[in-house]
């Protein structure tokens, strides 16, 4: 599969970093940000390579050649093949695909080149390929969805809606943002080239939603930006701290399960309402340094409420929406939410009578945390469970994490010993032990 690698633009944010180099020369800890990319590539067998370029063209492409080169700063072999299309005038950062078809005889990868990633992109691949996509979105949770494009997707990641930036957005909603790797079929570009400037998202991408023919593939592995110098600054931090390596999905990664009730938002019963859900004191700042630490922040909750009939689906969704709302406008952020419906009691007035059984997920049963272990290669020795009740000791106790008890937060529970490994007051005070 050919990628193509979008490496044209001016880099104006960078500032004088980008004056007199193009922005994928740029350093991040003494290499290129392209040449980063180009060996996550290679790594996963990805080497037919076609570069998009424009301002100062010919420094990237005396620096890579045809990619048989050796490196000039690690001196090793780039071991890929790169051609290149010169844009003699600003396109969008979609138009060069047009005049590139004949050199694309099927589905491609497209990448930005001021991106820093660790993903497994074969999975991506065959993601899209799975569902016959004309695009398939890599999809990701981040630290600012309110000033980011949002994806809106069905369970099997059909995109049902794209938000850009400047659309109105519900009042809640998912934390899912376009990261900026996509998978795209050649029939995508079969339609009539746009006038002007090709935008890739609002002209190409944003009219596929709805129709059945685009996806998102939520990850939860490492991709930013370095687009300003802030964020040059946190992608070289992020690699320092290990943070990047400790997301990728090559290594057994770590994650803090979190009850939700009573130990993200204060416990008032069963909640039924999104504005029911009140955060509790610190929890968006303790989220943050678990996302910060490179552990995978994963929610998982009995819901009972939604086999006793008092709650749908949907109305659950805009309560977990909220959950993410607030997050995100403190710059924090879920892994991914994992609920239990059941509840094995039967005979009352309302129930939905598929939801009362018998199962492995309610907790203190461990089917939730053993499930998000499966999809997200987690080390449950590594990992920690986070509640406020003897059933969420006892689910981490039998999935084999270790365990943290939160006495009394928002709460009127005074618990005893469960067997944990750790009590504390708060989820803050739980990071603060870490260090973190």
């Amino acid at each position: 599969m050919k990628v193509v690698i979008m490496a044209g633009g001016r880099g104006k944010r960078l500032g004088s970093l980008s004056e007199q180099i193009p922005k994928p020369l740029v350093k991040i800890q003494g290499v290129p940000i392209l040449e980063r990319e180009l060996v996550c590539l290679r790594e996963q067998g990805f080497t037919e390579i076609i570069l998009t370029v424009g301002y100062l063209g010919n420094a990237i492409r005396d620096y890579f050649g045809d990619g048989s080169l050796v490196s000039p700063v690690t001196n090793k072999p780039l071991g890929v093949h790169i051609e290149y299309y010169f844009e003699k005038e600003p396109m969008g950062n979609a138009g060069a695909l047009f005049r590139l078809k004949k050199h694309l005889t099927d589905d491609f990868l497209l990448l930005n080149a001021d991106s820093l990633f660790d993903v497994d992109l074969r999975r991506l691949v065959a993601f899209h390929q799975d569902k016959h996509a004309l695009a398939t979105i890599l999809s990701h949770p981040n630290s600012h969805p309110y000033d980011s494009g949002l994806l809106i997707a069905a369970d099997n990641g059909e995109v049902k809606e794209w938000l850009t930036k400047e659309d109105q957005r519900p009042q809640w909603y998912k934390n899912r943002v376009n990261a900026g790797i996509h998978v795209i079929s050649r029939e995508l570009l079969e339609q009539e080239m746009p006038n002007g400037k090709v935008d890739l998202d609002r002209q190409l991408l944003k009219p596929l939603a709805g129709t059945g023919k685009l996806y998102c593939y939520d990850s939860t592995e490492y991709v930013k930006d370095m687009g300003t110098p802030e964020r040059l600054a946190q992608v070289e931090s992020d690699i320092r701290s290990g943070l990047v390596q400790s997301r990728s999905r090559r290594n057994l990664r770590r994650a803090v399960f979190l009850d939700r009730d009573g130990v993200l938002n204060r416990y008032v019963g069963y909640v039924r309402k999104p504005e029911e859900l009140e955060l509790l004191p610190g929890v968006p700042e303790a989220i943050r340094r678990i996302n910060a630490a490179g552990y995978l922040a994963i929610v998982v909750t009995n819901q009972p409420v939604l086999a006793r009939g008092d709650v749908t689906w949907s109305q659950f969704d805009e309560i977990n929406a909220r959950l993410e709302t607030l997050l995100g406008l403190d710059g924090a952020y879920v892994d991914a939410v994992y609920v239990c419906p059941h509840h094995p009691d039967k005979g009352f007035a309302g129930e939905v009578s598929e939801l009362k059984i018998e199962c492995n997920c309610r907790k203190p049963q461990p089917g939730m945390l053993i499930e998000a272990a499966e999809k997200y290669n987690l080390n449950l020795k590594e990992c920690w469970m986070v509640g406020d009740s003897e059933r969420d000791i006892q689910a981490g106790l039998k999935a084999g994490t270790k365990t943290a008890l939160l006495q009394g937060q928002g709460t009127s529970l005074q618990l005893g010993d469960c067997g944990q490994d750790e009590a504390h007051d708060s989820l803050l005070d739980f990071v603060n032990r870490r260090g973190w």
